[in-house]
């Protein structure tokens, strides 16, 4: 079920089925489109998304797929049942062509491979399942193909009788050329007709153009005379009765066209319906092919789709947006962005599912909510009509049973109905159809009547949708559906996320927090006065204006944090893949050392053999001999050299040592000439990897600490910032921002009286927080390394009080930049600040080159990088002391 009426005017769906219709080759695809209809049955949507996936890996294939020629031939094929009717030549040549494409696409479609038990493993099996069955009709279009010829003619071979016709004509035609040209020729030669006149055609006969004063000069019969009255156009008496057998023979040629064309209808009408068959699937394929360009077009995914609702979209797109930016972005300079809408859409991540299928999303007016909505809408209507949506490949999406919207303004006229009734009466009728299977879509929900009541329905109507279970996005400025959500199992906040900094819009969805309208930011932008920016903020109270900017923190402290999980997680894979490769190359090793001990002990066998063998020759040429001295010596002395052949690793076939043996080079140095490690070099390498990934064990470790450390400071922050305690007379307390501790003297109102060390001054409350013990004993610690004196502390703590952690040197010239900068180093070092940020602009960086060049001077200054992007980017400096 759809609803309303007008559901695809409001999602935008009636400008898909203009570009659907816009990519379809004839009018067979487009009443397809016309007759597209929403689904509830998965099978036939996973076999509609199949049929796409099969159509565009056909495109991007080499074989082209065989849609030249395709016309809508029923209306004509319907038209011959009655019998003597017949079509006319045009139509039967589109007939032909079309039945040809009919042809080529069954047989492209059941290209497969033979299995051993004789079936067909199909190429394009859901494509198959289509074209199984349809009839083709190669006789018939044989048989046009003996008619008709390649221009879409009557062949003169049709049939005797038309043959025959034929040559007459042409006989007679001839003749009455030669005749015409004959009483031309005299005319001329007489003056009667000018030189350059030629015969033409009047009413199916050939006539002779006249002067009018000439005409009688040429006796027959005058057909016609030009519009300027000059010209008349006579038919000679030697050719009318030429032409009259002419006008007679074409009579006949027509009869006889129109017999051979009846006669082949009479072929054609057994097969009518069959015929109609094969026109709806050619239909079927012309759809499927619109589809496939729309996808392209969309740069869309066909996913599986799941029984079961869920939207689990990653890197989803509004489509129709997607494409009216890049239009806009083709005439548009980029210059002219007024700096609120992007150039290009950015991609949403949107997730529901059985635990959390409530989604209410806040955020500032026209930061993309609506969008956001849309974008659901119109996918999820896209995916049960069988289209493919623009979301990440890694998607996954499911299936409803009811889709229901309620977006705009729906004042009534006609019906007296004001906005906020024809709300209040959709929401009547979407609670009465909800289910667990019913995904309810709504925009700016209560809002239309007074805020108070309006809020209250709302969370109202929003409960029995969470009591029947029923999917929803919502969007909302109201806090009491924030709140709502935070506190029913199944209801989710989402924020449309917010640039504080450059004051525009992200456009960007995160699911977990509630958004904040940045009503205040957004007033002071626009430039309302300063003092009733105060008052809003006095009758709105403090405590929501804190929480909205405690709100604002921890939205941007979640993205903060994200984007750095993000990051450690690219470098551990990284990191991964560098382990991976080194516990490859260790393995390798290991294998080569094998390998080179394996060859060593086969040399070395050889080598015994070979000396024992030399050894046993001496022995016994000695004997022989009988043991003459001479001999003696000099079989020792070749034993000798074969020994020290054999130590330096080389000996000739005589047991002589080889030039490289007698270098005298050791043993490692032969082995790294030879390209092998020695034992000592392979354990070495061996440790290195070894302790290489036990450091990437503890910094996995480490990491892992430090994450559960943030997660643990965040909560406890957010606890702190939600308990929201009130500071009383003797708390220890310390300026936000600052690490000096004091103590509440006297409490006055909103104002606070505060001893700092000797120095006692008054502040406003929300500037305090409570100090904990961890800072307190670190400046006890601190007042005790260092023996102020007390004219110092009060110069200490006047800057503390006057000092701020934020420089703007934007537009001065660099001199005074840096002596502003030194002047702010100096007494951020002085009262103690941790972080400060220096606003410099980006320009072409030369202020901030020179800003850097500076801070690397100062011994105090620890580190200093650019502010994250979202916050100014290169634009700003901070600064950690």
């Amino acid at each position: 079920m759809i609803y309303p009426d007008n559901f695809e005017q409001k999602i935008g769906f009636n400008e898909i089925r203009t570009l659907l219709h816009q990519h379809c080759l004839s009018t067979l695809g487009k009443e397809e489109v016309d007759r597209m209809t929403f689904s509830t049955d998965t099978e036939q949507i996973n076999q509609w998304m199949e049929q796409l996936r099969e159509f565009r890996r056909i495109q991007e294939g080499i074989d082209e797929f065989p849609l030249d020629n395709v016309f809508d031939m029923r209306e004509s094929v319907t038209r011959i049942r009655l019998q003597g009717t017949h079509m006319e030549e045009d139509e039967l040549f589109d007939l032909k062509r079309s039945l040809e494409t009919i042809i080529a696409i069954v047989k492209f479609l059941s290209i497969g491979e033979e299995l051993e038990n004789g079936d067909v493993k199909h190429s394009y099996p859901a494509l198959y399942a289509l074209a199984d069955g349809v009839a083709t009709f190669p006789v018939l279009v044989q048989r046009i193909g003996q008619i008709i010829d390649k221009f879409g003619k009557m062949r003169d071979t049709a049939s005797p009788e038309l043959l025959q016709i034929r040559r007459e004509l042409a006989r007679v035609e001839g003749s009455i050329s030669r005749t015409l040209n004959s009483i031309l020729r005299s005319a001329q030669s007489e003056g009667v007709v000018d030189k350059d006149v030629a015969p033409a055609l009047r009413d199916g006969r050939l006539v002779i153009p006249v002067v009018p004063g000439m005409k009688r000069k040429i006796s027959g019969i005058v057909h016609d005379e030009s519009a300027t009255g000059r010209t008349v156009y006579i038919e000679p008496t030697e050719v009318v009765e030429a032409n009259n057998r002419i006008r007679e023979l074409e009579n006949e040629e027509r009869r006889e066209i129109i017999r051979i064309l009846t006669e082949f209808a009479k072929l054609v009408r057994p097969h009518v319906s069959e015929m109609l068959d094969s026109y709806h699937f050619l239909a079927q394929i012309d759809f499927i092919r619109s589809k496939a360009e729309l996808s392209r077009l969309f740069k869309a995914f066909e996913p599986e789709v799941s029984a079961q609702p869920q939207i689990d979209w990653i890197r989803s797109v509004h489509p129709l947006l997607q494409r009216s930016l890049a239009r806009k972005a083709t005439v548009t300079n980029a210059s002219d962005n007024d700096g609120q809408k992007p150039t290009t859409v950015v991609p949403l991540d949107i997730q529901l599912s059985a635990e959390k299928h409530l989604l209410v999303i806040s955020g500032p007016n026209a930061g993309g909510k609506s969008v956001c909505l849309k974008t659901v809408g119109l996918l999820q209507y896209m995916l049960q009509c069988g289209l493919s949506i623009p979301v990440g490949d890694r998607s996954a999406t499911g299936t409803f049973q009811h889709i229901m919207i309620d977006i705009g303004d729906e004042q009534s006229i006609e019906n007296d109905l004001s906005t906020y009734s024809s709300h209040l009466m959709n929401m009547k009728n979407m609670m009465r159809q909800a289910n667990e299977r019913t995904l309810i879509l709504i925009d700016e929900f209560g809002t239309g009547t007074e805020p108070q009541i309006g809020g209250a329905i709302a969370e109202s109507v929003l409960k029995q949708f969470w009591q029947k279970k029923a999917w929803a996005v919502i969007t909302t400025h109201y806090q009491n559906l924030k709140h709502f959500a935070e506190n029913h199992p199944g209801v989710v906040n989402g924020a449309m996320l917010y640039d504080r900094h450059e004051m525009k819009p992200l456009f960007q969805l995160a699911i977990g927090r509630p958004g904040s309208s940045f009503a205040i930011e957004i007033a002071r932008k626009t430039g309302i006065p300063e003092e009733v920016i105060r008052d809003a903020s006095e009758i709105v109270g403090s405590d929501y204006i804190q929480s909205d900017k405690y709100l604002q923190d921890i939205v941007r402290d979640k993205r903060y944090w994200e984007s750095k999980r993000q990051t450690i997680h690219s470098h551990e894979k990284e990191l991964e893949k560098t382990i991976a490769r080194y516990e490859k190359e260790m393995e390798e090793l290991r294998e080569s050392r094998k390998l080179i001990i394996s060859r060593a002990k086969l040399q070395a066998e050889e080598l015994i053999k070979e000396s024992n063998k030399r050894i046993e020759n001496v022995i016994r040429e000695i004997r022989e001999q009988q043991a003459e001295k001479e001999a003696t010596k000099r079989l020792r002395q070749e034993l000798a050299d074969y020994e020290a052949g054999i130590v330096n690793g080389s000996t000739d076939a005589e047991g002589k040592s080889s030039e490289k043996g007698a270098s005298g080079l050791s043993k490692k140095q032969k082995m790294r000439e030879s390209g092998l490690l020695s034992d000592e070099d392979f354990q070495k390498k061996i440790d290195k990897i070894k302790n290489r990934k036990e450091r990437h064990e503890q910094h996995k470790k480490d990491k892992q600490e430090r994450k559960q450390a943030t997660a643990e400071s965040l909560r406890s922050a957010i606890q702190k910032h939600k308990s929201n305690n009130e500071i009383r007379t003797g708390d220890t307390v310390r300026i936000k921002g600052l690490t000096s501790i004091g103590k509440v003297e006297t409490i006055d109102g909103k104002q606070a009286t505060v001893i700092f060390g000797d120095m006692r001054t008054k502040m406003q409350l929300n500037r305090l927080e409570h100090a904990d013990m961890t800072a307190l004993q670190d400046t006890k610690k601190q007042f005790q390394a260092y023996n102020y004196s007390r004219e110092t502390r009060e110069t200490i703590d006047k800057h503390r009080n006057q000092f701020r952690q934020e420089l703007d040197v934007r537009g001065l010239r660099a001199d005074e930049a840096l002596n502003k900068v030194q002047y702010f180093i100096d007494d951020a070092i002085l009262v103690g600040a941790g972080q400060v940020r220096i606003l410099h602009g980006k320009g072409n960086g030369i202020l901030r080159t020179l800003i850097r060049q500076y801070l690397q001077s100062v011994p105090n200054v620890r580190d200093f990088r650019d502010e994250h992007v979202q916050f100014g980017g290169a634009g700003i400096t901070v600064v950690e002391l």
